[in-house]
């Protein structure tokens, strides 16, 4: 054996480790903004529904409850806005640096713009 080729294979293994390091790391940071996003959508559907179901009540009355129903999946309510009986909501939820907005919309279906009224 030569003497140049002393402490290659450490070098060769730093390198390896680092690389794989970096790579675990970043895998990590994507699935905690998925995970982030997942969250947020689900609190954000959820408290549109609520927000829907109560909006006869008025919109106060509907708000309040998405807010509370945000809270109880661990969200924010951004933003609630009621319309007849279509509730739109944004939420957020913060984990890590992450903090994704999303929104919902909830209503009857022959509400919804852009759907065709139910055949009887």
């Amino acid at each position: 054996m030569t003497g140049s080729d002393r402490g290659a294979a450490t070098v060769w293994a730093a390198v390896a480790v680092s690389v794989l390091g970096v790579v675990f790391m970043a895998v990590l940071a994507m699935g905690q903004a998925v995970v982030a996003r997942h969250l947020a959508g689900g609190a954000a559907d959820l408290a549109a529904l609520a927000a829907a179901d109560r909006a006869l009540r008025g919109g106060d009355h509907a708000c309040r409850a998405a807010a509370e129903v945000a809270r109880a999946q661990g969200a924010q309510m951004v933003q609630c806005r009621v319309r007849g009986e279509i509730a739109e909501v944004t939420a957020r939820s913060r984990l890590g640096p992450y903090a994704p907005e999303v929104r919902a919309r909830a209503g009857p279906p022959a509400a919804l713009p852009g759907l065709p009224a139910a055949v009887p």
